[in-house]
């Protein structure tokens, strides 16, 4: 790195860090903001009513596959997806899976008042939520939506993404969806500071990092796609753990060295060759199969489902909302079953905090392998297999200790695909010993993983998920 870019990495973190340690401010205060969003919640008018997936408008079987597709070929489709894994413990499946070839746009704006960047954030409702409202970013957008497919409202604000030559890039990057339910699904992840003049509109407030990071820590209100584009925002560097607050305990100035880029246990040039021969190694075979021809699998009225009753199932809903560029619109949506887990287990080595990822297969990825966090499954989909097919780690951290856990809350994945999709996000502190002898694990800095955010395809959504939370204990605000 030159003298130059150096300089305005720092720079760039410093600017972040104000951000991250400012709760209230002139234009935001925290009392405020809470109220302006459950305030929105209150008068928000939305149904979501289950219907019978032949019963959704503007859809259609087709009836030489099973496949359930949109009448005009866009959005996306349901479709299967045969799989062959040979080192997994369940070697082969088929399975239902969407089929989204489109790359869409997941955006935050940035604008610094009294020197201090903000965010605007948008309070939006999607029929899979849990609890109506979510802050989603400035621009949460597919291809089909900002394209007028749907032949709805314009996406508000989508010209500072499309046409970026008058404004500063923080982040713009592609990054995966998820791996098991998407088939190579990629959006791309943008955040986009202005200096100019915004309007804003009803149901949009600037919001500091600071703020942010505090309702991170409430369960179901900082939607998915908000968690994956803050993760890619270059917090890192030399001389963060300098730019905030001093104070807090040992775990937090070991997080603000792993963050500035003090010293890690492995080097980023033998990261990366892990990471190569990861995916080098590891056999996925996954190819699109008709819908009806997925083994296991049943298909009535109401829902595709697994015949054990475990993992998800497919089901229609319709919906009419306000506030959406479309008001009525009906669709299919990915129910999972049972409460997921993701967890990240944390050790100090040499007073600077390490993450111990992941290198996972998953049949959906674009190039089979990426960084996963510690621990991500659903533990219930495990209770039928032998104690040797249950993932590594997960009785670490489902019996860790209360003084171990540093942050618990549960969070939604994205309601626009997924309904009432819970997951439970987790930071343990651990051992570092608990790595040794396991080749698909690694002990890695923040610095580090936020370098690899840099470029697509390195973390998967739940590890970028969780980086947000992980980021948000730096600032010491969480309540």
């Amino acid at each position: 790195m030159n003298g130059h870019a150096a300089f305005s990495e720092v720079r760039t973190a410093s600017r972040i860090a104000r951000s991250v340690a400012a709760t209230d401010t002139a234009l935001s205060r925290w009392a405020d903001a809470r109220h302006w969003f459950e305030e929105l919640g209150h008068r928000y008018r939305a149904r979501v009513e289950r219907i019978p997936l032949d019963a959704l408008n503007g859809w259609r079987t087709r009836p030489e596959t099973g496949d359930i597709a949109h009448r005009s070929g866009r959005f996306f489709s349901v479709e299967g997806l045969d799989v062959h894994m040979p080192a997994s413990p369940v070697a082969r499946w088929s399975q239902p899976i969407l089929n989204q070839p489109e790359i869409g746009i997941l955006g935050i704006l940035v604008k610094e008042f009294d020197g201090v960047p903000h965010c605007l954030m948008q309070a939006k409702f999607e029929p899979g939520n849990l609890n109506g409202l979510q802050l989603s970013p400035t621009v949460q957008a597919t291809r089909s939506n900002y394209t007028g497919v749907h032949r709805g409202r314009p996406v508000p604000y989508l010209e500072y993404f499309a046409d970026t030559s008058s404004h500063r890039v923080l982040a713009d990057v592609r990054q995966s969806e998820h791996g098991s339910w998407f088939d190579r699904k990629r959006n791309r992840n943008m955040v986009v500071e202005v200096a100019g003049e915004v309007e804003v509109l009803d149901g949009f407030r600037w919001l500091t990092l600071g703020q942010l990071h505090r309702l991170l820590a409430v369960d179901h209100v900082v939607h998915g796609d908000t968690r994956t584009v803050l993760s890619c925002l270059p917090f890192a560097g030399p001389g963060l753990d300098t730019a905030l607050p001093p104070g807090g305990d040992v775990f937090r100035a070991g997080l603000l060295r792993s963050c500035a880029g003090d010293g890690g246990l492995h080097g980023m040039d033998d990261i990366l060759r892990w990471i190569t021969e990861a995916r080098t190694r590891t056999e996925v075979s996954a190819r699109q199969i008709p819908l009806h021809q997925v083994r296991g699998w049943r298909r009535t009225a109401e829902a595709i489902s697994h015949e054990s009753g475990r993992y998800f199932g497919v089901i229609g809903v319709d919906v009419s909302a306000e506030g959406r560029e479309v008001a009525q619109w009906s669709q299919p949506l990915i129910e999972p079953y049972g409460t997921g887990v993701v967890a990240f287990l944390v050790s100090e080595i040499e007073g600077v905090l390490h993450v111990l990822m992941h290198a996972r297969a998953e049949p959906g990825f674009v190039d089979t392998v990426e960084l996963a966090p510690t621990l991500q499954c659903v533990p219930r989909n495990y209770e039928h297999l032998p104690a040797a097919a249950r993932p590594a780690f997960m009785d670490e951290v489902l019996r860790a200790r209360p003084d171990q856990i540093r942050f618990d809350a549960e969070l939604s994945e994205e309601g626009g695909r997924f309904y009432h999709a819970r997951i439970r996000h987790m930071i343990i502190e651990a051992d570092s010993d608990l790595g040794a002898g396991r080749p698909d694990f690694r002990w890695m800095t923040l610095h580090q993983l936020v370098d690899l955010l840099r470029h697509s395809h390195y973390l998967d959504i739940q590890a970028r998920s969780l980086i947000a939370c992980l980021h948000s204990l730096s600032g010491g605000a969480q309540s």
